[in-house]
């Protein structure tokens, strides 16, 4: 068991770690549609990539509709196990909108030997995620 130093720690290692290991610039939250961003997850039992929509409900629904027409595009060409969930509920209660793909590897960010693992995986997956909000971007945001 770590304490929340203990563990705190290793999570900025991990991330201070990634970032040295594959230096690049994410888009993440820089996607110009609000509401929509892209995210790497990684905790003491999982790892997943996804790109969440967090807007009011109106715009969620709007966005989530172009995402959906986009689903076998998305599976065929760039991620075909990726998820969809229209209702994904965060830890905290907050309902959002999400796509992901989870590490299907059983992985904990307080096992250092798990981290090659989770960091290939993240620097393999989110590519593929960008490059397809990039090909439709401008759909996504009409």
């Amino acid at each position: 068991m770590f304490s929340k130093e203990e563990s705190r720690k290793l999570r900025e290692d991990f991330w201070i770690s990634f970032g040295k290991s594959f230096p690049r610039k994410w888009l993440l939250y820089n996607t110009k549609i609000k509401g929509l961003s892209f995210k790497f997850y990684f905790d003491t039992e999982k790892a997943f990539v996804s790109l969440d929509l967090e807007d009011d409900l109106e715009n969620r629904i709007n966005c989530w509709e172009k995402l959906e027409a986009l689903k076998s595009i998305l599976h065929s060409e760039y991620l075909p196990n990726a998820i969809y969930e229209e209702e994904y509920y965060l830890d905290n209660g907050k309902e959002i909108s999400r796509i992901y793909l989870p590490l299907e590897e059983k992985v904990s960010i307080h096992n250092k030997n798990s981290w090659q693992t989770v960091m290939v995986f993240f620097s393999q997956t989110m590519p593929l995620f960008e490059a397809f909000f990039e090909e439709y971007k401008d759909i996504i945001k009409s």
